[in-house]
């Protein structure tokens, strides 16, 4: 028999866990609390498992935990678990990519072993994600003996599991953010930029695809070294110069990112010629 899981928080990522451990048959969902009666009736009709609750007083025993509440209200609901709920060999694990599963300290002081899983992926639309789980990257780090139960579930749900360190979460989770958040912030600043040099918006997303994506293509077949191209690779200074003038008098702003990311590049930069020495 599975073992019974309880999910406190059932946004977009604790539906599509539940979901997952539910239609997998790894866990046996049982109760899922969110702040409201409603949302969590909602949360059990797309899980297809469990009772709703909307009071913590209200759940059962379980064995295993899956908090999964916005990263500020972690610590705050494992202390509210610790006072009321019975937490002694339970396991429970947060979703949080940027906090470490020392947020838990109130449970495992409670004598619960406590660890943290983050998927590395957009959870926008849960269905989807539910439907295509396989394969998704989970960062992993906490008491081994949470780990024991959780890696092979995981892996069960179709995970690549990959253990981190919980020291540098918070810069493990910045790694996922300049992949992700701050690409689309350079992007957005190139498509500007050409549309101030009088391209059509449509035109200029057409003119970007090419590079951007022949550029992501060679980084992750190659490496950053050997994919960097353009004036900095060339060592190019003035040219480097008079493009920051010019993106600076065009836009302040974007004058700033140019000035970030050209020190940067000389960085990576550096480290290209020295690996070519």
């Amino acid at each position: 028999m599975a073992p019974a899981l309880n999910i406190v928080g059932a946004g977009h990522v604790g539906r599509a866990l539940g979901r997952l451990f539910a239609t997998r048959g790894v866990f046996a969902v049982q109760d899922v609390l969110t702040r409201s009666s409603g949302s969590a009736q909602a949360a059990v009709a797309f899980i297809g498992a469990g009772c709703a609750r909307d009071d913590a007083a209200a759940l059962r025993p379980a064995g295993l935990w899956m908090l999964a509440v916005s990263d500020d209200r972690i610590g705050e609901v494992a202390q509210q678990l610790a006072a009321r709920v019975v937490m002694k060999d339970a396991v429970v694990f947060h979703c949080s990519g940027a906090k470490a599963s020392s947020e838990l300290d109130a449970l495992r002081a409670a004598g619960a072993f406590v660890a943290s899983v983050h998927p590395v992926r957009s959870f926008a639309d849960p269905a989807q994600v539910a439907a295509a789980f396989d394969g998704t990257f989970c960062g992993v780090e906490g008491d081994a003996q949470a780990l024991a139960l959780l890696v092979p579930a995981f892996e069960a749900i179709g995970a690549r599991v990959v253990p981190i360190d919980a020291s540098a979460k918070t810069v493990y989770h910045a790694a996922s953010v300049f992949a992700s958040n701050y690409l689309t912030t350079v992007l957005d600043a190139a498509l500007r930029a050409y549309q101030a040099a009088g391209i059509p918006a449509d035109v200029a997303r057409e003119l970007a695809r090419p590079l951007a994506t022949e550029t992501l293509a060679n980084v992750f077949r190659l490496g950053p070294e050997t994919a960097l191209s353009g004036p900095i690779a060339r060592g190019d200074t003035a040219t480097v110069a008079r493009q920051q003038a010019a993106v600076s008098a065009w836009d302040p702003a974007a004058g700033d990112l140019y000035e970030a990311l050209a020190t940067a590049t000389w960085a990576l930069a550096r480290r290209k010629h020295g690996e070519q020495q």
